[in-house]
């Protein structure tokens, strides 16, 4: 006799399948277990099943703050309570109508607004995606214009967020456009990722126009012809880099960079470079995911050195979420024992 099962048994073998199938996939390869996870931060079935399953947020929210601006202006502020400062973000990529992008520079406007207004000491991370780079030139262009506009109003920075490689030189080209306008020169910076093979050329150029850049791993599925596959080629790579970026040419120019890495190997191994060639604390920072490492970001911000949170808000919380997990196996292991609890 066949029996219907439970919702909640369905629910139950389902998780089970999954777990069963990440472990599979971690003891032969943590690159194959990487590429799974990104193929499920873009899969509808799977978005809609973690969006309408509670317990999913219910552990994701360690990581974001909240789905409103108001619960990532409360994070910010228990943040600089310690001494941290901010990078606040509305979730949210790859918007197809005018209407949706609109929406979001709406949104981040009333961030900017709400930051001002309650003195918070944060600035703002926006994905080009989210504000129309897939729908036109002119889509993109405009909104980060206003979005700009408003930071110059309420006294705040932007760094624009760099994407998948298929958007790199169009991001880059975006980010120059904007800073070579008088008045937004000072208001907006870019995000590098370490892992791509293109990468240390845009450094040498960014060292020489001396930009504000945040230089981040990377967290989307790219081909080995793109970018680097092993995760000790990447770190190299990073460490490389950010010897470039602290370096006396890169200081003259006026580059400052930020490391965003939780990768204590190559956050001790920044410090001690950049105490070697007495660099000042002050003359860089290290940014670091909310919820991830607090004891990590106390402990170098004791050093006496700057450490800057990335936090994240909105209802479209599940890619980010499963980029996190694919980052860090830690992150991933922290899930699967809060989900079966």
């Amino acid at each position: 006799m066949r029996h219907n099962r439970s919702p909640f048994a369905r629910i139950f073998v389902s998780i089970t399948t999954l777990i069963i199938s990440i472990l599979i996939l971690y003891k032969y390869s943590e690159q194959w277990l990487r590429s799974f996870l990104l193929y499920l931060s873009n899969a509808a079935w799977a978005r809609q099943f973690a969006t309408q399953f509670p317990p999913a947020w219910q552990v994701a929210s360690r990581f974001i703050a909240g789905e409103t601006s108001q619960s990532a202006i409360q994070a910010s502020q228990e943040i600089n309570k310690s001494g941290l400062s901010a990078t606040l973000n509305f979730l949210g990529e790859s918007v197809d109508t005018e209407e949706d992008a609109a929406a979001a520079r709406e949104a981040i406007i009333q961030l900017m607004q709400q930051i001002h207004q309650y003195g918070v000491n944060a600035h703002i991370s926006i994905k080009p995606t989210q504000l129309g780079l897939h729908i036109s030139p002119e889509t993109i262009h405009s909104n980060l214009q206003q979005v700009l506009t408003a930071a110059e109003k309420y006294d705040t920075r932007i760094q624009i967020d760099m994407e998948d490689s298929s958007v790199t030189e169009t991001t880059l080209d975006l980010y120059r456009r904007l800073r070579d306008e008088d008045q937004f020169g000072q208001r907006v910076g870019i995000v590098i990722q370490a892992y791509l093979y293109r990468t240390e050329a845009d450094i040498q150029a960014l060292i020489q126009e001396g930009a504000w850049v945040r230089l981040c791993k990377g967290a989307y599925k790219e081909p080995a012809t793109t970018a680097f596959p092993a995760k000790s080629d990447t770190d190299a790579n990073f460490m490389n880099l950010a010897q470039q970026m602290l370096s006396d040419e890169a200081r003259q120019h006026g580059m400052f960079p930020c490391f965003a890495t939780h990768d204590e190997t190559l956050i001790r191994a920044i410090i001690q470079f950049a105490r070697h060639n007495q660099i000042d604390a002050n003359a860089f920072e290290f940014q670091m995911l909310y919820g991830i490492r607090r004891d990590l970001q106390q402990e170098i911000h004791q050093q006496g050195y700057r450490v800057r949170i990335y936090i994240p808000y909105g209802t479209a919380w599940y890619p980010y979420f499963m980029r996190r997990l694919a980052e860090r196996p830690a992150n991933l292991w922290f899930f699967l024992g809060n989900l079966l609890k």
